[in-house]
């Protein structure tokens, strides 16, 4: 995640969160009625024999049920399988653009993944680094139900920094970092998301977006990101929206309402809170604003795909271990994952 360290603002509260709340209460009830309408001749036909008021009654019910009565029960993620994920992905060390670590993983996650999508893409592309070298770099694009019209979009990062440049040892900071929590806890989360998927068909079509490039070193970040903007299909085939997952990992999570978010997705990033506050996770899912952050929901944002970002931007005291050799998986725990793995299934299946 290449920000730095932010001070949150005071959480909204009162009328302003209560008219959040509403507008998507209003919204979900809305596309509830714009699917039952439609049946209800057929329905009708079917209580015919029905005494004439309990048949009025059955419709009105239908009618009057709240969102949640007609959507999907999202399926459980488990936590501690995504953290199986993590504990794989540091084993192959390192996995900046051109390392070892990153080969071995790119085939490891791919392998998983065409275990499990119904469609894999690999969308690679070349770039010239800043230190004159050209390399090749992949985002990777698991479907599923590819032929859906309707789609959402969940995306990560899975490379990780080719230096430690807040590494407080001097002599340190041009090694490469672990990656435990930047790189590996968002991909272990998609990765799992891909497991209950291969299990419980989504509702809506899924593209899992893994995105190369993100944070090689200073002046080039967001590469990947970047070349799927770049590249997106016409606005009629688009997903609806976007997720990105950075930093999910702590040990502590703390998931405050980000501003590039609240610009240009504010309708689901309060949908978003409002599931993680239903499932228990207020704590987690905190009602705090901060400043904006500058990551791979800004080039898609700009490209007009709607995407919001769920992070912990507060990594270890003062964020002393972001960018550093203390990322590793000393500090970081399944808690967060399964926090965050449980709030987008249900996002996705609760309403798509």
């Amino acid at each position: 995640m290449p920000v730095e360290p932010m001070v949150p603002s005071r959480a909204p509260t009162g009328a302003s969160a209560t008219r959040s709340r509403a507008r998507v209460n209003r919204a979900a009830e809305a596309r509830i009625l714009a699917g039952v309408r439609p049946l209800l001749p057929t329905i009708a036909g079917r209580v015919r024999c029905l005494a004439p008021a309990l048949a009025a009654l059955v419709l009105l019910a239908m009618l009057a049920a709240p969102a949640t009565a007609v959507l999907q029960q999202p399926p459980p993620f488990d936590g501690d399988a995504a953290y199986a994920h993590v504990r794989t992905q540091v084993g192959f060390g390192p996995r900046f653009v051109g390392s070892e670590g990153h080969a071995r993983q790119l085939e490891w996650m791919v392998a998983h993944l065409r275990a499990r999508a119904d469609t894999v893409e690999l969308q690679r592309f070349t770039h010239r680094f800043q230190d004159g070298e050209t390399r090749e770099l992949t985002n990777v694009i698991a479907r599923f139900r590819p032929d859906a019209a309707e789609r959402v979009l969940l995306l990560t990062h899975w490379d990780t920094r080719s230096v430690a440049d807040e590494e407080q040892d001097r002599s340190r900071r041009d090694q490469p970092i672990p990656g435990a929590n930047d790189g590996a806890s968002g991909t272990a989360v998609l990765l799992e998301i891909a497991d209950v998927l291969s299990r419980h068909p989504p509702p809506v079509g899924i593209d899992l977006l893994f995105i190369d490039g993100e944070d090689y070193a200073p002046g080039d970040m967001f590469l990947g990101a970047e070349h799927f903007a770049d590249n997106l299909p016409p606005e009629s085939e688009r997903p609806r929206y976007g997720i990105l997952l950075d930093m999910v990992g702590d040990t502590d999570p703390w998931f405050p309402m980000e501003e590039n978010s609240r610009a240009h997705a504010p309708e689901l990033l309060d949908r978003v809170w409002d599931t993680a506050e239903r499932l228990g996770y207020a704590d987690f899912f905190v009602r705090e604003d901060v400043p904006a952050v500058i990551d791979d929901h800004v080039p898609l944002n700009e490209a007009g795909l709607p995407t919001i970002l769920i992070i912990d931007p507060d990594y270890g005291p003062d964020s002393s271990y972001w960018h550093t050799h203390d990322d590793d998986l000393r500090n970081t725990s399944p808690r967060g994952l399964e926090a965050v793995g449980r709030v987008v299934l249900a996002v996705v299946f609760e309403g798509g």
